[in-house]
């Protein structure tokens, strides 16, 4: 569309170009422009530009210039004396002889432009009468014909466009509002025969006054040019009535000497059809989505119920159930035998795994609300703390914990503790077997630029390789709670926290040599969530 509307502009130029030249080459030649007798213009004919022949009332050629000569490929001795016809070639002469015989037995002036076909040259003939004969300019116009071919070829490359192009195309006066022309697309689009088309004005096109309306829209165009065209969606009137929703594209150009307005249209009702069905499926879309958003929230006021049953409601009868067991064996374990003391222990053991199991989830749930500041955190002190509390519970233990002097890491530090009690806990617990147990803690470089990763190993228990993507999933455990205790949900936890630092997490393994475990942290503000 828009290169159309170029083409337009490119065509406005050379009309213009080719007036002037038109202008220029046309009848005001170097012996006899205006009203002055030609004998008068005869002068210095051999500085003359044109060619220049003097011609007596028979038509013989008395006198001739060099340029004429030039024009014609004739030698100086050989114009003088003939007829003005033998000395031009054949050609020419039969074609504009007789012509020019009857133009002058009327008019005392014409001219032809002629092609010279052997040169590939171009030649105007001006002929004028005198009262000695007739004076006849020759004047080179191959350019201004390369012109004119130019202009012609872009005229009818510009028709041709027009015509075949898909969209539907008219262009209609901008004075007399009557349609100049009409594409074969727009003859198909509104059912209306070409002859019909053509005799229509504008306002037979548009509904009610929407014609008026686009018309009063139109600023003047450019005078000698044309404008960007705009763009305008509206309604088109067909033959049989209907109507049709469509793109209009407009704007001023010059059509065979008028002042008109192109207009182009694209029927868009089936675009408007879908971007309608589109706003419908997203209005649905939104209000499904709200729903959603209603039942999420309902789930959360469950989880937040569930969370503070399982942090206070149900902490309550499992103290209750292991002091009572407490008592039981320490007050009547005289009365109790051996089966019953058994009893009494395996009490007490699953009142506290069932503890540490409710403790774990509420950890887990309440992951979010434990978000701190990011700040610059030593992880040797922290994990001496939590190893001296895994000594108290289990004093009777031989382990160790191999650290650096220094630890600093970026991270949430309320979030880190809660990773790093999982992380050494699993530890303390997979060694227990190990007469010589060690735990090391390290800070590795990561696989990318800012980034530090958190390294717990020891050489306890170890896991199966072929599980290990199971590790870090909720409820997961990859050896029995004879062996081992535990719930599943503590490098859950651990996973967890990498996730809202932006990290990620995984462990290696050497089968019974024990187990290593990795949380990668990116190291700025960023990192946490």
């Amino acid at each position: 569309m828009h290169r159309f509307f170029r083409l337009f502009r490119i065509n406005g130029a050379a009309k213009e170009a080719a007036r002037v030249l038109r202008k220029s080459g046309g009848g005001n030649s170097a012996f006899g422009g205006g009203a002055a007798p030609a004998e008068l213009a005869w002068g210095p004919r051999d500085l003359a530009s044109d060619g220049v022949m003097l011609l007596n009332e028979s038509g013989q050629i008395i006198e001739v210039n060099a340029r004429a000569l030039e024009l014609l490929h004739g030698s100086p001795s050989a114009g003088v004396g003939l007829d003005f016809w033998e000395a031009v070639p054949g050609e020419i002469a039969e074609q504009h002889q007789s012509a020019t015989a009857n133009a002058l037995t009327t008019s005392a002036q014409h001219a032809f432009v002629a092609h010279h076909k052997f040169e590939d040259s171009w030649v105007r003939y001006t002929f004028r009468k005198t009262r000695l004969g007739c004076v006849v300019n020759l004047r080179d116009v191959a350019s201004t014909q390369r012109l004119l071919q130019s202009l012609d070829d872009s005229q009818r490359f510009n028709q041709l466009i027009f015509e075949a192009n898909p969209n539907a195309m008219w262009i209609f006066d901008s004075a007399s509002l009557r349609i100049l022309a009409v594409n074969q697309a727009a003859v198909e689009f509104y059912g209306i025969p070409r002859n019909k088309f053509m005799t229509l004005s504008l306002g037979a096109l548009f509904p009610g006054e929407e014609g008026a309306a686009l018309l009063s829209s139109l600023s003047p165009g450019p005078k000698g040019g044309d404008a960007t065209p705009d763009l305008r969606l509206c309604k088109q009137k067909k033959m049989n009535g209907q109507l049709a929703l469509v793109e209009l594209a407009f704007g001023h150009v010059r059509w065979n000497g008028h002042q008109s307005v192109f207009v182009s249209l694209a029927d868009v009702a089936e675009r408007h059809q879908v971007d309608s069905a589109l706003r419908l499926a997203n209005a649905e879309l939104e209000q499904a989505l709200a729903a959603r958003q209603d039942e999420l929230k309902s789930v959360n006021r469950d989880l937040t119920a569930f969370t503070y049953a399982v942090s206070h409601d149900l902490q309550g009868p499992l103290h209750a159930a292991n002091g009572f067991a407490t008592m039981l064996a320490e007050k009547y374990a005289s009365a109790l035998d051996a089966p019953g003391r058994h009893y009494v222990d395996r009490i007490q053991a699953s009142t506290r795994q069932l503890a540490k199991y409710l403790e774990d989830l509420r950890i887990l749930v309440q992951l979010p609300r434990l978000v701190g500041s990011i700040e610059e955190v030593d992880l040797t002190p922290l994990c001496l703390a939590l190893f001296k509390n895994l000594r108290n519970r289990d004093p009777a233990r031989v382990a160790t914990i191999e650290l650096e002097d220094r630890l600093p890491l970026i991270a949430d530090k309320r979030l880190l503790i809660t990773a790093l009690a999982c992380l050494l806990d699993n530890a303390w617990k997979f060694t227990s077997k190990k007469p010589e147990a060690w735990i090391k803690v390290r800070l590795l470089p990561g696989e990318v630029a800012g980034e530090v990763v958190l390294w717990v190993s020891d050489n306890g228990a170890g896991f199966d390789a072929a599980y290990s993507d199971k590790l870090f999933t909720p409820f997961q455990r990859l050896h029995s709670s004879a062996d081992f205790s535990g719930n599943g949900l503590g490098l859950a936890i651990v996973k967890r926290v990498a996730e809202m630092h932006a990290g990620k997490v995984w462990a290696e393994t050497n089968g019974q040599a024990g187990a290593s475990f990795f949380m990668s942290f990116p190291q700025g503000a960023e990192g946490a969530a």
